[in-house]
């Protein structure tokens, strides 16, 4: 799923824990926007009353035999559920000019804004309306993505960071879950407050984090890169509990200035840079990130999140709503477990096993459950259930959490704003090709109907696709992915430089120092700032 990391900061030494977990909280609020937005229309497209006003009927009942008779074209059920990540791919290209010309907390907060305008338009009982509310939140879903991990890692003290990165993809996983709660709550509502009640509710989530983020201090970092250094140490003094003019806040700020110094001279870092072959490898380094982000959606995960709903439902099993939200308990649940395990087992291994075991489990599927027929048979259906399961808990330890985490380390300094910019709308574009076009691969086919669509009709055989990419993940980790555990970004840097090859598989020269240098100088947890 999407969302993720971003920003350039030193961060702050913070002696209040307190105020770690506000920001890890108020990240975490901009993840759910994402994860419950995911969600809520899966569910909400299998709802008989959305399907009375935005669907067509079928007078032969073949289509829609379970909404009787009313169904959605293929074409429209991949434009209403693809269009929303169209919107989030450019909300994550302007993020970081708005960003710089805003500022951080002011660029969240109007971010906020541009959403609850896009969630109030789906609102609306008109298809066109609708679908303009989708785009419209998909920009703000976009800028949060990036402005939030941005603001936090600029302003959450540096030894919890690492684990910050990780609670947002935890906070998608939250936001899922509580959209399938909402949505089997509501679904048996005999009108629109059906399908408009779990769409009102992203109002919450939106006044939430905007209204938070009014009552914080701007990044300090942000306020000295424009040359408010009084508002800048007004600011600090505020994230570490201390006068603006105590001798702690002077040391921060002329650290984070220091910084600042040496990111100008090293240079500003322009787009074209992060593609040239330099001595950092700067263009490996930024194809690795945009390629790892559209792995981890190549991995299939959101065929789930988004269509889990109405595919279980063809595959004849009674109730999907509650399938959903089984399925949402496991990610969550298992995303916990991921998160912990990232120090400690590493980044690299941790790929290895998710893309393995995922592509196990989806071969599972595709084999066992096509053979059997899941819509008649319940054991075919019991197997559908348990390894879809098996699956979404191997994404949650590995492929969900820990692409973010990487993501957040190998970028150099001078190009890691504009890097993380390009991986992050990598998987919004992704994210957006797949959602769209799902649908085509697995929808019964229409053609020779009136308005009819021609469709793949692969339905469970989806997950002989889903099961290949998973064997490219694991194809594209083991040659691509450097192991960074334990390795400061000082260390990550060298690790580049010195490798040989970019097959990472072959290592780098046993002398070099970035494997020589002592492990226990580095800050394993950092992964979004030096």
């Amino acid at each position: 799923m999407a969302g993720g990391p971003s920003g350039t900061a030193e961060g702050v030494s913070n002696a209040s824990l307190a105020w770690a977990v506000i920001m890890s909280a108020f990240a975490a609020f901009g993840g759910i926007l994402f994860g419950y937005d995911t969600g809520t229309i899966g569910g909400v497209i299998a709802m008989q009353d959305w399907l009375n006003v935005f669907g067509e009927f079928d007078p032969t009942l073949v289509l829609g035999h379970d909404t009787q008779g009313m169904y959605l074209k293929t074409s429209n059920k991949s434009l209403v559920v693809s269009i929303l990540s169209a919107g989030t791919f450019f909300g994550a290209l302007l993020a970081f000019p708005m960003g710089d010309m805003v500022g951080r907390k002011w660029g969240i907060v109007a971010s906020c804004v541009v959403f609850s305008l896009g969630v109030g338009l789906q609102l609306d009982t008109k298809w066109a309306t609708f679908v303009v509310g989708r785009v419209i939140a998909g920009l703000g879903v976009g800028l949060v993505s990036c402005l939030v991990p941005m603001y936090q890692s600029e302003c959450s003290p540096k030894s919890i960071r690492g684990l910050i990165v990780g609670l947002y993809q935890l906070a998608i996983t939250i936001g899922a879950l509580l959209a399938a709660i909402v949505l089997n709550a509501t679904k048996d509502e005999q009108s629109h407050a059906a399908w408009r009640t779990p769409i009102a509710v992203q109002f919450a989530w939106a006044a939430i984090l905007g209204g938070g983020m009014m009552l914080l201090p701007e990044s300090p970092r942000y306020l000295l890169h424009k040359g408010r250094i009084d508002s800048a140490r007004a600011a600090m003094g505020r994230l570490t509990n201390r006068p603006a003019n105590s001798p702690e806040v002077e040391a921060e700020c002329a650290e984070i200035t220091l910084a600042l110094e040496e990111e100008r001279a090293i240079g500003t870092g322009t787009y074209m840079d992060c593609f040239k072959n330099t001595e950092m490898k700067n263009g490996l380094r930024t194809w690795t990130g945009i390629m790892l982000q559209g792995w981890q959606q190549l991995t299939g995960i959101n065929f789930i999140f988004y269509y889990g709903t109405t595919f279980f439902q063809s595959a004849g099993i009674k109730n999907p709503f509650i399938i959903t939200v089984i399925a949402d308990v496991v990610n969550t649940v298992m995303t916990i477990i991921g998160v912990q395990l990232i120090d400690r087992v590493g980044r690299r291994r941790l790929l290895l096993i998710g893309a393995a075991g995922m592509m196990f489990c989806e071969y599972i599927v595709a084999i066992v459950v096509d053979a059997s027929g899941a819509a008649t048979n319940v054991a075919a259906q019991k197997v559908l259930i348990a390894f879809v399961c098996f699956y979404i808990a191997f994404f949650a330890t590995s492929w969900g959490p820990v692409a973010w985490v990487i993501t957040g380390e190998i970028f150099p300094l001078n190009i890691r704003a504009k890097g993380m910019s390009l991986a992050v709308a990598s998987n919004w574009l992704w994210n957006f090709g797949i959602g769209y076009a799902t649908p085509y691969l697995v929808d019964t086919s229409t053609a020779g109907q009136p308005n009819g669509v021609a469709t793949a009709a692969l339905h469970v055989k989806v997950f002989f696709i889903w099961g290949s990419t998973c064997a490219g993940c694991l194809i594209f980790t083991y040659f691509f992915i450097p192991e960074t555990k334990g390795l400061s970004l000082e260390q990550i840097d060298l690790l580049y430089k010195e490798s040989t090859s970019a097959f990472f598989f072959l290592r780098i020269p046993s002398s070099s120092p970035a494997l020589t240098a002592p492990i226990q100088s580095a800050t394993p947890k950092s992964t979004a700032g030096r």
